[in-house]
């Protein structure tokens, strides 16, 4: 009898052990979707971000503005964003005011913030939303994936902020918390559906905008790339990467291949009056439409010494003088490295052809890209306070 009662005994308690280790084990995974909805809503109305297109809390977000600051933040940063979408509501208040404008105002405005296929879109989709819509934004994330510009994750930022649908809007610092809440192995891109799938499955039933915003805020200020503050997180109880001790680790990303180098020569003629010599770029393809110095090709075989052979042709010979160094630039798919050369023209020379002549004092104005804000600097040493990235 004893014995029966010890061995009842002791497997009552492997039982009592067993059950123990499975309520721990289901503590350190995210609880049912509303509770950690809550959670999170609750430390965002504590520490909730100030930021210029943020709707105040309880009043409804206007579309316009929403969509604007969606497309300017597209990889850039809060920081470099904010003074562009001032002057940008400044100037054009309206999704009508911005149709309305010259696509060479909106790209002088936009000049300094790159990623200039933005630009042309946001003017393209402003001219869709008063063609198509009678100047207002469609509520639907399908209908918002028609027009220019507004992909996937920008639909549902803007259905989810502006219009509080039920949308998963999964941007890199949403990437970053859910890959890390589960531990998702699997490396980005191929783990996006997993991480959409994760965010629509925590969706709350309502305020679905403030919990787009809380997860993008969670990420930007505790769920950092390095050093993340988990001991403020109001999710750090059931964060699968944090119980492991590896949370920077995540997201896992496959490895970048970086473009080749390319090289090319860029030509800053001066005239006696202070004028320097500009062109605009094709409408389409890279930097299309934006103002630049003449210039080469640029390409990986770029060989320097033929590089005078690409130089604008004035009716006189020229002497073009190469500055020391290089100004180099990396754009998405590819560095740059331009060698740089000036000539002095005199007053009242004529611009060749698809040339014109801007006055140096008024060249920021233009929309010039930052490589060649960063072109001028180096050649118009005096200047650079004029013409430096704004």
């Amino acid at each position: 009898m004893r014995g029966e009662l010890r061995k009842r005994s002791t497997s009552q308690i492997e039982g009592m052990s067993l059950a123990a280790e499975a309520g721990r084990k289901k503590k350190s995974v995210v609880p049912s979707a509303q509770e950690p909805a809550a959670m999170l809503l609750a430390w965002y109305d504590r520490h909730r971000r100030s930021l210029p297109w943020r709707a105040p809390p309880g009043v409804a977000a206007d579309p316009y503005r929403v969509w604007l600051s969606e497309i300017m933040l597209q990889q850039t940063t809060v920081r470099a964003v904010a003074p562009y979408y001032m002057r940008f509501t400044e100037k054009w208040p309206t999704v009508e005011t911005l149709a309305n404008a010259s696509l060479d105002d909106v790209l002088r405005a936009w000049a300094g913030l790159g990623y200039y296929a933005r630009a042309r879109n946001l003017h393209a989709c402003a001219q869709a939303v008063v063609a198509r819509h009678g100047g207002v934004f469609p509520r639907s994330e399908e209908a918002l994936r028609t027009l220019p510009g507004i992909g996937a994750y920008t639909a549902a930022a803007i259905g989810a902020i502006a219009f509080d649908a039920p949308a998963a809007a999964v941007d890199g610092n949403v990437e970053r918390v859910i890959t890390r809440l589960y531990a998702i192995e699997e490396e980005l891109p191929a783990a996006k559906p997993r991480v959409r799938a994760e965010v629509e499955a925590l969706l709350p039933t309502a305020r679905t905008g403030d919990f787009a915003q809380a997860l993008m805020d969670l990420g930007a200020t505790l769920c950092t790339p390095k050093k993340p503050s988990c001991i403020l997180c109001p999710w750090m109880q059931g964060c699968a990467a944090r119980a492991r001790g590896d949370a920077e680790s995540f997201p896992r990303k496959a490895e970048k291949r970086e473009g080749k180098l390319r090289r090319g020569a860029a030509f800053v003629a001066v005239r006696a009056d202070d004028h320097v010599l500009v062109r605009t770029r094709p409408e389409k393809g890279l930097l299309g439409g934006m103002t630049e110095v003449p210039g080469s090709a640029w390409a990986t075989a770029y060989k320097e010494k033929d590089a005078v052979a690409a130089a604008p042709k004035f009716p006189r010979a020229v002497a073009w003088r190469r500055i020391p160094g290089v100004v180099t630039h990396v754009f998405t798919h590819f560095p740059l490295e331009l060698a740089v050369f000036i000539a002095k023209i005199p007053a009242k020379t004529s611009a060749p052809a698809e040339t014109r002549w801007v006055p140096l004092a008024h060249v920021s104005d233009e929309a010039l890209p930052n490589v060649m804000r960063k072109v001028l600097a180096h050649a118009v040493d005096g200047r650079k306070t004029r013409i430096a990235r704004r």
